[in-house]
């Protein structure tokens, strides 16, 4: 008679979980396009397009002013990067959420986490104020608390400093925290803090194919969270 194989760890290993927000949750790339060409226009320069944006988004906003100014040749100046910044900022509070859609299934697996009891926070580079509009504009604001955006802490993702900070807030344990996120910044984090981590396919990721990444699992739909389960090698570093 053979033994049944042992049953992996799923969502019941886990405590809380840290959630990304934008390519995880919201796709946003209309709304930093809007923004971003806003922005050029102020200061006359070329607009540019969804396909130079979407490569440049996760490492903030403060990255991604600087990686579009370069884009388009602007001078290295620092005084045209902080009317950039202040012009962005401006276009970006009139429009988030309004260029930017929910992903199928987010809504599904956040209400799943919530059910099994596990304490939530949504963690961003974007800025912390961005990060709240937009929650709240597509009405998932109900499932985090806290919210902390890239301005939150001393250091951004992939620095571990957030996720740490995050897991004390949250009171949970980094190895009972699970990290979902579309990046390899997400990934990178969770490692170095001691969080599982598992990402989502149809994000951002700089451009890059997801699936090279060193994470523990990977989803098409935050839907299919309930049923995921922890690889063996993963399941033994929980703690």
């Amino acid at each position: 008679m053979t033994s049944a194989a042992p049953m992996l760890p799923g969502l019941d290993a886990f405590d809380a979980a840290i959630v990304d927000l934008d390519g995880t949750m919201v796709d946003t790339l209309g709304d930093f396009v809007a923004a971003l060409n806003g922005m050029l226009d102020d200061l006359g320069l070329p607009q540019v397009t969804p396909s130079v944006v979407e490569t440049r988004v996760g490492k903030g906003s403060e990255h991604l002013i600087r990686a579009v100014l370069q884009h388009v040749q602007a001078p290295a100046d620092d005084a045209l990067y902080d009317r950039a910044w202040t012009r962005y900022q401006h276009h970006y509070l009139a429009i988030n959420g309004r260029h930017s859609l929910l992903y199928a299934g987010v809504a599904e697996g956040l209400q799943g986490l919530s059910a099994r009891g596990l304490r939530l926070a949504c963690l961003t580079n974007k800025p912390t104020d961005f990060a709240r509009q937009l929650l709240t504009s597509k009405r998932l604001d109900v499932f985090f608390d806290p919210v902390f955006g890239g301005d939150a802490f001393e250091r951004k993702k992939p620095d571990p400093l957030p996720l740490l900070k995050t897991c004390e807030a949250l009171g949970s344990r980094p190895g009972r925290t699970l990290m979902v996120g579309d990046s390899s910044n997400d990934a990178r984090a969770a490692r170095a803090a001691g969080c599982p981590v598992v990402l989502v396919t149809y994000g951002y990721n700089h451009g890059e194919p997801v699936q090279e990444v060193d994470a523990d699992g990977f989803l098409d739909s935050l839907a299919r969270l309930d049923s995921w389960t922890l690889p063996v090698g993963a399941a033994r570093g929980l703690g």
